[in-house]
C-alpha cells in the first residue's frame, strides 16, 4: 500500500468515530434568570452554573464546613445569600422575594462545569390597570460572573410586555409592561 492510500485510509477510519465535543464552561460562573410574570406574582428562576476553573470557589462558598457534602442547611443559606445579591422593584417599589424551590446538582457535577444549581424565587404583587417598570439588579459573585436575564411570554393575556432594556453585561434588566391593556 502506497503512503497516500495509507493516510487516505486513516483519514476515513478517523472520521468514522464521532467526536465528542465538550461544552462546559470553564472559567466563569453563568448565572441565567428568567423573569415571569402573571396577575398576582412574579417569578425569578435563576440557573447559576460554575464552570470548572470557578468551581472549586463556589463550592466553598457553600460547604461551609468543607466536609464534601452540601447539606440542607448549607444550601438554604447559600440561596439566602442569593437572594441578598438580587433586588426587584415595580415602578421604583422594592419587591421582598421568597424562596420557592432549590435543587443543587451533586459536587462531581459541579466540578466537571456540569452541574446548575436551580434557584426559583416569588415576589407577590396585585397588578392593576396601568404602565410598569420592572428593575432587576443581579450584584451575584464576583470577576468571573457572567448574567443572562430574559422575560418570559406572559401567560396572562392581560399583561403586554412593550420593552425590555438590560445592561450591557445583563447584571442590570428593566422590563416595560402594561396590564389590561390591548397588546397591539
Amino acid at each position: 500500500m502506497t503512503i497516500k492510500k495509507t493516510a487516505l485510509l486513516l483519514a476515513i477510519v478517523s472520521l468514522s468515530f464521532p467526536v465528542t465535543a465538550s461544552a462546559h464552561r470553564l472559567d466563569e460562573y453563568l448565572q441565567a434568570t428568567t423573569i415571569g410574570l402573571s396577575d398576582h406574582s412574579i417569578a425569578l428562576h435563576l440557573r447559576l452554573t460554575p464552570g470548572v476553573d470557578v468551581a472549586d470557589g463556589v463550592i466553598r462558598q457553600i460547604d461551609q464546613n468543607g466536609d464534601g457534602n452540601l447539606s440542607v442547611a448549607e444550601q438554604q443559606t447559600y440561596v439566602a445569600h442569593i437572594a441578598q445579591t438580587l433586588t426587584l422593584s415595580i415602578n421604583g417599589q422594592p419587591q421582598p422575594l421568597s424562596a420557592k424551590t432549590a435543587t443543587f446538582p451533586s459536587l462531581s457535577a459541579i466540578k466537571n462545569g456540569a452541574g446548575t444549581i436551580d434557584i426559583q424565587f416569588t415576589a407577590k404583587t396585585d397588578f392593576k390597570k396601568g404602565d410598569y417598570t420592572l428593575t432587576y439588579d443581579n450584584k451575584g459573585a464576583g470577576p468571573d460572573t457572567v448574567w443572562l436575564v430574559n422575560s418570559l411570554i406572559p401567560q396572562s393575556p392581560d399583561i403586554c410586555i412593550t420593552q425590555q432594556k438590560r445592561s450591557e453585561n445583563q447584571s442590570h434588566y428593566e422590563l416595560r409592561f402594561k396590564v389590561n391593556s390591548s397588546c397591539e
